[in-house]
């Protein structure tokens, strides 16, 4: 039984005589089973131990590169500064590198920086292209780990993915969207930031073969692009309305709601159902407004609590298993809002507000289009 603690020492953490600990160790006659798993497991505890004493005032730095509109963003920098007083085993100090575009080439200079500078692990939300997952496989090999962050990269050394089950969302989705809509001849809008985001890749897939088998009368019109960001999904949009009559549905797999209704809006098009993904402040006030029916959400402290975990791991400075990393979807509804996002309801104010009927609201009707 090899080991680095003294005799004594052993002894003390399992209550055993330092004559019995010695035979033990050194393979001795006359040594119970049981004594020998009270060794082994001692030897144990003192690594723990050593490796916690060891991380004490120890810090760590960690790089963030994520892509990704600035609402979405903040998230992350809010779930991270939520889960970092509670990251035991180091002190973890993140360094934020986040742009609503990023080109091919940014992301590819901004992994090369952190490999001259160094860095105890890379966290990422990025494009999956053969580049950039090359780059990520010269960060691994040079001792630097990486973990993916809501969609993954492909065919990778990164250590774990961490984030949502986007399979499960897309057919999720497509659940929704044919029990509210049933089996009818219609036309669904699906959207998604960007071709190269392999997240959205895998919940545009499951959503459209779960929907062609449960609607199989449902038409699916793709219009993505617009990396989520306003002024380019809205010119996607527009470019895209000409010939367009009505839908059924909407499923945004990628943000930019606000660009996205307001589009729909102007062309007479607001669909009878809207999912989309994420809880942040774009989507609590669509969904306060009436404007989306579902948002399929994800806690993301959690994710982040989970990518610290990973990190930690691979340095070896907490021990255990890795617990499952892959999110699953939570269906919000503008009745169900959890209670950290949701507004406070004052009794008074209700009952005044249900007591007089409003002399006119938007409504739609079956065509999608606006009435007063």
């Amino acid at each position: 039984m090899t080991h680095r603690f003294p005799i004594k020492e052993i002894a003390r953490q399992s209550g055993l005589s330092t004559a019995t600990v010695d035979r033990a160790i050194n393979k001795r006659a006359h040594v119970s089973p049981q004594t020998k798993t009270r060794v082994a497991a001692a030897i144990c505890e003192l690594e723990g131990q050593e490796a916690q004493l060891a991380a004490r005032g120890r810090r760590l730095f960690f790089d963030f590169v994520i892509e990704a509109p600035e609402r979405f963003s903040r998230e992350v920098r809010q779930a991270t500064e939520h889960v970092l007083p509670r990251i035991g085993g180091a002190v973890c100090r993140p360094r934020f590198l986040m742009q609503e575009i990023m080109t091919e080439q940014d992301v590819l200079q901004a992994l090369m920086r952190i490999s001259k500078r160094g860095s105890h692990g890379v966290c990422l939300k990025v494009r999956d292209v053969p580049a950039i997952r090359a780059a990520v496989d010269n960060l691994v090999a040079s001792g630097i780990p990486v973990v993916t962050l809501v969609t993954d990269l492909s065919e990778t050394q990164r250590i774990a993915y961490v984030g949502l089950d986007n399979q499960s969302a897309g057919r999720t989705a497509a659940y929704l969207i044919s029990k509210t809509i049933g089996d009818v001849c219609g036309t669904v809008l699906t959207s998604r930031s960007n071709d190269r985001f392999l997240g959205e890749e895998e919940r545009e897939a499951a959503f459209v073969a779960t929907l062609n088998r449960l609607c199989p009368r449902i038409r699916i019109c793709d219009l993505s692009g617009g990396s989520g960001v306003h002024f380019e999904t809205s010119r996607v949009m527009h470019d895209a309305m000409e010939g367009l009559e009505h839908f059924s549905a909407v499923y945004s797999m990628g943000g930019g709601n606000p660009a996205i209704l307001s589009v729909l809006e102007q062309h007479g098009l607001l669909p009878d159902i809207y999912v989309a993904h994420d809880l942040d402040k774009d989507n609590r006030r669509l969904l306060d407004a009436g404007q989306l029916d579902f948002v399929l959400h994800h806690d993301l402290r959690i994710d982040l609590e989970n990518v610290f975990q990973a990190l930690l791991r691979y340095h070896k400075l907490i021990s255990g298993d890795l617990s499952a990393t892959m999110s699953n979807v939570q269906i919000v509804t503008p009745e169900n809002v959890p209670a950290s996002h949701r507004r406070p309801i004052n009794p008074s104010q209700a009952r005044r507000q249900n007591s007089v009927v409003p002399a006119e609201r938007k409504v739609k009707d079956p065509k999608g289009s606006v009435q007063q």
